[in-house]
């Protein structure tokens, strides 16, 4: 059973061995530490990147990096805290497109399908998710009319995102999974 932990900490500073970072599939990051994530992790960018430009990376899906050694090591502006590896949650079609319901549940059943052989083979113990990007900044009531049906609305924290990450992650063994909130969500 995996511990979900929440946490207004930056996700670049985790210790973790996986990082979850939700992108799109169009192979642009808009978000601030999705940028800074870009620079840090160069490899995991080119991986992602070429994947999107080839077109084989989907939405609802997920691409793990499996970082080498070089590139895990310490350098000079390293935190010593380097992942393993990175997971690229594709939960969107266009960076300025909402995560959809489907597409986040996709991604997440993904997630869980390549995440148990590094958990049993790899003995990945801490992961770190990253959830801005998971949430919505308009209010559902702004959102809503009669013509948006229910899969098409940006995703509510407590209405949406947390029961799925809740259901699709918690079944994980032996797990600690961080969840690192933007400072307008209470912990």
């Amino acid at each position: 059973m995996a511990i979900l932990q929440f946490t207004h900490a930056s996700i670049l500073n985790s210790n973790a061995q996986l990082l979850v970072l939700p992108v799109n599939n169009a192979g642009v990051v808009l978000d601030p530490v999705l940028t800074r994530a870009k620079t840090l992790f160069p490899d995991n960018y080119s991986r992602y990147h070429r994947a999107c430009r080839d077109g084989s990376l989907n939405v609802g899906s997920c691409l793990i990096n499996k970082r080498t050694r070089e590139q895990v090591g310490l350098g000079i502006s390293s935190n010593g805290n380097q992942p393993n590896y990175i997971a690229n949650l594709v939960i969107s079609n266009h960076p300025y497109h909402p995560a959809r319901t489907r597409w986040l549940t996709a991604a997440l059943i993904d997630l869980q399908h390549q995440i148990m052989p590094l958990i049993r083979y790899q003995g990945i113990r801490r992961v770190a998710l990253l959830a801005r990007p998971l949430i919505s900044g308009k209010p559902r009531d702004i959102v809503f009319n009669e013509s948006t049906t229910v899969d098409t609305l940006p995703l509510d924290w407590h209405a949406d995102t947390l029961p799925l990450l809740t259901e699709y992650l918690q079944d994980l063994p032996k797990l600690r999974i961080d969840i690192h909130l933007p400072k307008s969500i209470e912990l």
